[in-house]
């Protein structure tokens, strides 16, 4: 084990964690390299995978993902994942992002206990600022990058309603990390489907209600739904498989 000093203080050097869904990604790649596959066939589900790794299929959904950005497969909407480049199973190309859904899990526990944070607190000023930007969400919902613009600032101004700097800090790395996201941009580049801004519009303006009335758990619950939907919604709408098969519930790991 290496050390490193720092003034006086004496740390070990211990390495960043593999990202999950990198783990299995590479376990992909193996199984495919053991594989007759050729190029042009079809891999077999996320859902295969899932069972035979013992992992969720939002695990295996962002190990496709990384496959697909360093160009091992092609992904074909309501027909699955087919091999596009044996070469790449080799690829020193590292895609090291935080997949989206590890992201929106890790969101949704924080940013629900920020809107808990902000509902005691929170000023008519702040009210005003959050029913403004709903305004503007309400009027872009048919320009997308607009929209996304008005959900970033909606979000972020709560977690400045709690007048806690350091919530706002963290909440602001959160979107950060989102933004310019490839893993995030190729989740997207699956979905033709924007519908789902209207849900997001309601879900802000059910935030806003518990925030109106001060009601701290309220706000948690209704901040936590939100990105629950979101959660699924985009889960749903990402999916690349057949029909055939049935929905992902995230409480099954497994399934």
């Amino acid at each position: 084990m290496a050390y490193q000093i720092i003034g006086n203080i004496t740390t070990k050097n211990i390495p960043m964690a593999e990202r999950l869904y990198r783990e299995i990604g590479e376990s992909i790649k193996q199984e495919i390299a053991k594989s007759s596959l050729k190029i042009g066939d079809k891999l077999p589900t996320e859902r295969v995978y899932a069972e035979l790794f013992g992992v969720s299929r939002t695990l295996v959904r962002e190990a496709f993902i990384m496959l697909e950005i360093e160009e091992l497969i092609e992904v074909r909407k309501g027909s699955g994942s087919y091999l596009k480049n044996n070469s790449a199973l080799h690829s020193k190309q590292k895609v090291s992002d935080v997949g989206p859904f590890e992201l929106l899990q890790a969101r949704q526990e924080i940013e629900s206990s920020i809107a808990a944070c902000a509902a005691p607190v929170i000023t008519k000023q702040d009210l005003q600022k959050l029913q403004d930007i709903l305004d503007i969400e309400s009027a872009e919902l048919e320009t997308v990058e607009k929209a996304n613009d008005a959900d970033r600032d909606f979000h972020l101004s709560i977690a400045q309603a709690t007048q806690n700097t350091v919530l706002l800090d963290t909440a602001t790395r959160l979107w950060d990390m989102r933004d310019g996201n490839p893993m995030w941009k190729k989740l997207h580049a699956r979905i033709q489907d924007t519908s789902y801004h209207d849900q997001w519009l309601d879900d802000h303006k059910k935030v806003l209600v518990q925030l109106r009335k001060r009601n701290a758990e309220g706000a948690r619950q209704a901040m936590w739904q939100h990105l629950e939907n979101v959660k699924q919604t985009l889960f749903k709408l990402s999916d690349t498989d057949a029909p055939d098969f049935d929905g992902y519930l995230f409480a099954q790991p497994n399934s």
